[in-house]
């Protein structure tokens, strides 16, 4: 295999990563895993290699390198997970597309190409005219483009809980001036990518900072639903022109607008938590626990 010059950032839990270093000379595994014996293999292979504290997603490791080498960023780069080929990509198109020196998306998933492609003419036949997977919120724009219908749906998860905003387009609009709110997002499902240093130099270190702030609070009991939200943002931080609002670039300005927002989220859900409790009173329903 010709490897490439393309840095690879790997953020890694509990598995070591040697497939993906087959690829480059050219790596870094920031390791979050919590099992001993993988950290202990890492360290004996002499893996270049740092240990960090699990946030439970990877993008938190991909802002904290950005905003501490932003000056000396490698030209391309492949942001990626250690678990990455054959969780969000096959290892046969990876090999197509690992050379690549402009944006790609690192995702690809055979499995479900009929269940995200238009219908074909039997296919409607044999279900009376109708798309037999009409319900399906996503679709494929190409083998590795996803799309998504813009509903937050994770958001109503208990394992992935909100501290700051309530769906995607509160946080697009406090991140950036006047965007669109799409009907549906673009994104690579596990945040992987081939980026470009222009690309991330666009924003300021500050800027990935105050994004870090936002996604990670803590695991409670898992990663917040801003960081879903995030991962669905990262096409627009790579390749949009929108202009950033102010406090994305200034850490007491944006500390101050952070806590604005806590203090409209705790409130809006209390608000809901008690309107609730209201409609269960005039059902008769009693409280869940008694």
């Amino acid at each position: 295999m010709e490897k490439t010059d393309t840095f690879f950032l790997i953020h890694n839990y509990n598995t070591v990563p040697e497939n993906l270093i087959e690829y480059t000379d050219n790596y870094l595994i920031v390791d979050a895993s919590d099992k001993p014996e993988v950290v202990h293999e890492i360290e004996q292979k002499g893996l270049n290699s740092i240990h960090v504290e699990n946030t439970g997603h990877n993008i938190t490791t991909y802002f904290s390198y950005f905003a501490d080498h932003h000056d000396d960023l490698p030209e391309v780069m492949c942001i990626c997970k250690g678990n990455m080929i054959g969780r969000h990509c096959s290892k046969e198109y990876f090999d197509k597309v690992y050379r690549n020196t402009w944006c790609s998306y690192l995702y690809e998933d055979r499995t479900m190409w009929q269940r995200y492609s238009k219908p074909s003419s039997e296919m409607l036949e044999n279900n009376h005219g109708k798309d037999p997977n009409a319900d399906c919120i996503a679709s494929l724009v190409s083998e590795s483009q996803y799309i998504e219908i813009n509903s937050s749906w994770y958001e109503q998860s208990p394992n992935h809980p909100h501290r700051f905003f309530t769906d995607y387009d509160e946080l697009l609009r406090f991140v950036y001036k006047d965007p669109v709110i799409p009907k549906y997002i673009l994104f690579s499902p596990g945040a992987c990518y081939i980026v470009r240093r222009e690309q991330i130099t666009r924003h300021s270190p500050e800027f990935y900072r105050n994004l870090n702030s936002i996604m990670n609070y803590g695991m409670n009991p898992s990663f917040p639903s801003e960081a879903h939200m995030v991962e669905r943002m990262l096409p627009t931080i790579f390749e949009s022109s929108y202009e950033e609002n102010p406090w994305m670039n200034d850490a007491r300005m944006f500390a101050d607008k952070l806590e604005e927002r806590k203090k409209i989220v705790t409130a809006d859900d209390e608000w809901n938590s008690l309107h609730l409790k209201r409609i269960r009173m005039m059902l008769g329903q009693g409280p869940k626990h008694q």
